[in-house]
């Protein structure tokens, strides 16, 4: 039997389960593949950060995302005398979320997959392995191990490091496999019980500890290079590992160890033809930043929508392309941080270490340094210089914001307060304009072009002029939003541009002065063919998006 979709998805991990849904709510007929009976059923991923709750919150589902999680979790580095060296808490949220949460990976992905009920136009298909592909002008085809076939427009694999969709593309996976071999340690009713987390740079042996929802406990210990892997999962080395921490680590209700090492790999193209990869498919990472599984979310989040708009005749096939110039570079910069991070947590030379902890003591007395780890400004956040934005200057300014994430506080409507901004913008594009009319900046054919293509227009206010309508009463096609907190103000207070384009991952197109909004309007329009007829129509002539890319990053090497 052949069955018929727009995109097959391989692989139902979490970030073939977050594209499936993105593209249900945009409604594309998705198939969803992979070789397992079912979802994983023990921890793997540990912490969710802000920008995945915020993807989660698109697709509605992260209401039910957060029974399982830890907001707010602290991150503390110890040294081999259980001195503290640096804590992480970041205090803000500015994207709505708090940036460092716990959670239970497996009682996530079940809401992710159970999201998929939602849609008649998405299946899933578990013992289901992908056994060959073969691609055409039209689309793909691939073979299954149920002697079933799948015809689908396009293919993502989200099947895992080893990925089967990799190796067709024929892309090099390239990087490094770390030597040092940990042994992690999922323990039940948390024999510690306290919510935070911490690492431990200690010589002798480097451990992590770390508290996740629903009374579960993660352990992480360095297995040293006289020690097999035989040893290291043995019941009794097991115990005396854990006796470090537990007066009676035989009463330890253990899920589940195992043996694992650490890889810094990134495939040289995410995207050749009609097939893509996405989260462990196209990059690996170290564990130490918690970004394995929050750099997948981001994947989906950015292929997601740019997926639909070309399936549904809004957008040309070269949209596409954008997906890896934006997502490789990004992927490429948290890889290197994470292997750095790990590079300062393990080293077994005492002398090593001790050098390690002077420089980070003398570091935390400077208020700035302090503060620049205490609040994580460290991580590396999406910033596309290409892609589908539109800079007004080449290279782009410093202080722009076009190509960057887009705030999200909590705001008042007339219907509604104490909100979130995204509920309000909706899942497609936004145009935002502070203290002014969005209809009137932009006049009718810029406003009705964007009117056709299902934008969102946003009249951002202060508080105070909520509830003022100009002569001839409110406006049926713009949202007045309050800016509840204030936050509204304070950014556009340090920025010269007063209207925002947003993309539908909150993605900032383009920015400009309100007397400009016309003209980035149509330089937008100009620049990705935006199409103004919209509609589900697969064809690949007519007015369609079409980004012009720069050449492609070479892949290169990470470690």
């Amino acid at each position: 039997m052949t069955i018929d979709a727009d995109v097959l998805v391989v692989g139902a991990g979490p970030v073939g389960l977050t594209l499936a849904n993105v593209l249900g709510l945009q409604g594309v007929n998705t198939v969803v593949v992979d070789e397992r009976d079912s979802l994983i059923d023990y921890p793997r991923g540990v912490g969710l950060d802000d920008e995945a709750l915020r993807a989660f919150q698109s697709i509605g589902l992260v209401d039910a995302v957060l029974p399982h999680t830890v907001p707010n979790q602290i991150l503390r580095f110890f040294d081999a005398n259980r001195r503290l060296l640096v804590e992480m808490a970041p205090p803000d949220a500015r994207f709505g979320w708090p940036k460092r949460n716990g959670f239970v990976q497996p009682m996530v992905d079940a809401e992710l997959l159970a999201g998929l009920d939602r849609f008649e136009h998405v299946g899933v298909r578990w013992g289901a392995q992908m056994t060959a592909c073969t691609e055409d002008a039209d689309g793909v085809t691939a073979e299954l191990s149920t002697g079933d076939s799948v015809r689908a427009r396009y293919l993502v694999g989200c099947d895992g490091g080893r990925s089967a969709t990799r190796r067709l593309m024929g892309v090099s996976f390239d990087g490094t496999t770390s030597a040092t071999r940990w042994l992690v340690i999922d323990v039940a009713n948390d024999p510690l019980g306290h919510p935070n987390s911490e690492v431990g740079a200690d010589p002798r042996r480097p451990y992590v500890s770390i508290s996740i929802a629903h009374g579960i406990r993660r352990f992480e210990f360095m297995i040293h290079a006289d020690e097999s892997d035989e040893q290291a999962t043995d019941p009794a080395f097991v115990a005396k590992l854990l006796s470090r921490f537990l007066p009676h680590p035989e009463k330890a209700d253990i899920i589940r160890y195992r043996v694992y090492t650490h890889h810094s790999r990134i495939a040289g193209a995410f995207r050749k033809g009609r097939l893509m990869i996405a989260g462990d498919a196209a990059h690996l990472m170290p564990v130490w930043q918690g970004q394995g599984y929050n750099s997948g979310i981001r994947d989906a989040f950015n292929l997601g929508w740019k997926l639909a708009a070309v399936v549904n005749g809004q957008a040309g096939d070269s949209l596409l392309d954008t997906y890896d110039v934006e997502r490789r570079k990004h992927a490429r910069a948290m890889i290197d941080l994470s292997t750095m991070v790990g590079r300062v947590i393990s080293p077994t030379n005492r002398r090593v270490a001790s050098l390690r902890d002077k420089v980070i003591r003398a570091a935390s007395v400077v208020p700035t340094l302090k503060s620049y780890v205490l609040e994580m400004r460290f991580k590396p956040m999406p910033r596309y210089e290409h892609g589908a934005v539109v800079h007004a200057q080449t290279p782009p300014a410093p202080g722009s914001v076009v190509g960057t994430l887009f705030i999200q506080p909590r705001v008042d409507t007339r219907e509604q307060q104490n909100v979130l901004l995204d509920d309000v913008i909706g899942p497609g594009f936004a145009v935002l304009c502070w203290n002014n009319d969005p209809r009137r900046l932009l006049g009718d054919a810029e406003f009705a072009r964007w009117k056709a293509l299902g934008a969102k227009f946003i009249a951002l206010r202060s508080q105070t002029q909520l509830h003022w309508d100009a002569q001839g009463g409110p406006d049926p096609d713009v949202t007045v939003v309050g800016d509840r907190t204030g936050a509204l103000k304070k950014f556009f207070d340090t920025q010269t541009d007063s209207v925002l384009f947003l993309r539908p991952d909150r993605c900032v197109a383009g920015a400009c002065i309100a007397q400009r909004a016309p003209e980035l309007s149509a330089d937008l329009a100009r620049a990705l063919a935006l199409s103004t007829e919209g509609g589900e129509s697969h064809g690949e002539t007519g007015s369609v998006l079409h980004v012009a890319q720069p050449t492609a990053e070479p892949s290169g090497s990470v470690g």
